[in-house]
Formats: C-alpha cells, sequence, structure tokens
C-alpha cells in the first residue's frame, strides 16, 4: 500500500525536521511504501530547504496564501503520487505520529475519511474558549451530516484517494469542516480515532478565539448554502412565512374584536414578510436546479 503524508508548512524551518524525522522513525518500521509532501506556503525562511534536505517533495506557493488554498494544492499533487491512503498532519509536531498505523487500520476496514480526536485521546493544552468552541462547532457539525464527529477542526485525518479527488472546496479559510460536510454529504464513510496532541506555538490561523468563531461559523453556513440550497433557503423563507402568517392573523384578529386592522402597517408588514418568504423558498428551488 501506498500512503502519502502531505505537511502544509509556513515557515517551518525549525519544527519541521524533527517533525519528519519522527515520522520516519515511525514508518520505516510498517509494511507500507510512505511518500512524505510538504506544501510550502510561501514560507519566507528555510522551511522548503530542510524539508528537501529530509528527502520530502516539496512543493507549494511563491507567497503566503493560507491553509484553504494549501490544502487544495496538497490535494492536487497528492492525487498525481497515486497513492492508495492520503494522512494529513501539521509541520509544528503537535500530533503524535505513532496513531499512523490506527489510520492505516481504519481505511483498510472500509472507512472513507478517518479524523484524529484530540478530545478522547491525550491532549496536553487547548484555551478553554477555544476547547470550548470547537465542542460546539462538532456537535453542529454532528447534526448537518446525520455523523457523530467529536472533533471538526483536528488536522490529523487519512482519507482515500476519491475523497482527495471528488470533493471541491470553496473555503477561503480552512479546509476542516468542509470536508467533513461535504464527504458525509457525498455518502463517504467517516470515522474517528483518539490520538495524543501536544503543546506548541499558538496557532497563526487566526487571532483570537472570537475572530476564529465568525469565520468558522461564516464559512460552515457557505457551504450549507451551496451543498443544500433548498433546505438552507426553504429554512429562511419558512421563517419569513410564519413571521407573516402570524401578523397576518394579529390583524385578523383585530378585525374581528375592533372592526379595524389596527394600523395600515400592520397589514403591508405581513404582505412583505409572506411574499419575502416565497421569493426566499423559490430562489431555494432555483439555486437548487442550477446546482443539479
Amino acid at each position: 500500500m501506498k500512503v502519502v503524508i502531505t505537511i502544509p508548512a509556513y515557515n517551518e524551518e525549525k519544527t519541521l525536521p524533527p517533525v519528519l524525522k519522527e515520522l520516519k522513525e515511525v514508518t520505516t518500521k510498517l509494511p507500507h511504501e510512505f511518500v512524505f509532501l510538504v506544501a510550502n506556503d510561501g514560507s519566507t525562511d528555510k522551511t522548503a530547504e530542510v524539508a528537501k534536505k529530509a528527502g520530502a517533495i516539496v512543493v507549494g506557493h511563491a507567497r503566503n496564501r493560507g491553509l484553504a488554498e494549501t490544502f487544495k494544492v496538497e490535494m492536487r499533487e497528492c492525487l498525481k503520487l497515486k497513492p492508495d491512503v492520503i494522512i494529513h498532519t501539521d509541520a509544528d509536531g503537535q500530533y503524535d505520529p505513532k496513531h499512523i498505523a490506527e489510520f492505516i487500520s481504519m481505511i483498510e476496514k472500509g472507512y472513507d475519511l478517518v479524523l484524529g480526536c484530540r478530545f478522547t485521546g491525550k491532549m496536553e493544552h487547548m484555551p478553554f474558549l477555544k476547547k470550548l468552541g470547537n465542542k460546539a462547532f462538532a456537535s453542529v457539525i454532528s447534526k448537518m451530516t446525520k455523523t457523530t464527529i467529536t472533533d471538526s477542526t483536528t488536522g490529523y485525518r487519512a482519507f482515500t484517494v476519491a475523497v482527495a479527488r471528488d470533493i471541491e472546496y470553496i473555503n477561503t479559510f480552512t479546509y476542516t469542516q468542509e470536508q467533513i460536510i461535504k464527504a458525509a454529504k457525498m455518502g463517504f464513510k467517516i470515522g474517528e480515532i483518539p490520538i495524543n496532541s501536544r503543546h506548541t506555538r499558538e496557532s497563526r490561523l487566526f487571532k483570537n478565539p472570537f475572530e476564529y468563531a465568525i469565520k468558522a461559523w461564516i464559512n460552515i453556513f457557505r457551504i450549507y448554502r451551496d451543498y443544500d440550497p433548498l433546505v438552507f433557503f426553504g429554512r429562511i423563507g419558512l421563517m419569513f412565512l410564519v413571521l407573516g402568517f402570524g401578523m397576518g392573523l394579529w390583524v385578523l384578529y383585530s378585525i374581528l374584536i375592533t372592526g379595524g386592522v389596527g394600523g395600515i402597517p400592520r397589514v403591508i408588514l405581513s404582505a412583505v414578510l409572506l411574499l419575502t418568504g416565497v421569493q426566499i423558498i423559490l430562489f431555494g428551488f432555483l439555486a437548487d436546479m442550477m446546482k443539479r
């Protein structure tokens, strides 16, 4: 079995060599062919040089473009290598490579996407607000996908070539939740394994938990909107219809009790809400037709 271990890196000249060394120490004991791919996201230090020196294939951007765009490059380059399994990890040493065999075993059992869950394993450190936010996201995504997900933001994950090939990404912030949502919607089998995660530097993806929460929620809505537009717009339109219908009942009640509508603005507001609801639902049907 051919396994590609892919690592996005941005200015990781100090942490990347020990990460690759540890990965090699683990993988040399396993009966598979391993290839290491480093996606250099426009690093200004010697990230590319140390990665090549350690024996990794290096691809990437001339300038920094962010995690989501780098992940797209990773998927494209991984497919060129024709692997059986792709394992994605980080360059900062957060994830313990001893779990690689477990990831491969889960893929061999028929899973298409396997997530390394930090919350059911051993986690050295995570700020309280970040931990709370991650669990909230996992709960929401579990309901959206009808799949039990306990760590939706983990970067340590394994997946098949079909997952890498068939999922297209619209996210400009991060790939983590989008991959899970689309994999579930496309019928891929998703599983989890508990992993050990170490305390490393603070995340470069966001300045604080609030910024992360805002960006992540916006992207979840965008993903859901584009993947299931009829349900997305249908629910919004239904909300307007309910409000308009409720306002209409209030106007009708006023007519029956007082003989008057209780003010023309109420009638206008009721009509506007009802028309808005119908238009949004029709837009959902149109978006669904275009998607198909």
